[in-house]
């Protein structure tokens, strides 16, 4: 499985928090339909077919990123590693 980037998995958690709340706050389709292909999104991107499971692997995902990036002298993510911001 492709890892994803660890942006992208923070965006579609926050997407997905996003339309959690909105369902609670006033339950319509529309906003059903869009916590459902977040959901999708979700699970497809994780390699999992239960919300659930890709909660809990975007947050281990994430977890791993994140002590990756502490072991790192520079701190930087595995994407800024060697990265400059020369033309």
């Amino acid at each position: 499985m492709i890892t994803p980037h660890a942006q992208m998995l923070r965006a579609l958690l926050a997407r997905y928090a996003e339309a959690c709340a909105r369902v609670l706050e006033h339950d319509t389709a529309a906003r059903r339909g869009i916590l459902k292909d977040t959901a999708y999104t979700l699970c497809v991107v994780t390699g999992t077919c239960e919300i659930k499971d890709a909660l809990a692997t975007a947050d281990r995902l994430l977890a791993t990123e994140q002590s990756d990036a502490a072991a790192r002298p520079d701190g930087a993510s595995p994407d800024q590693a060697g990265q400059t911001l020369a033309v």
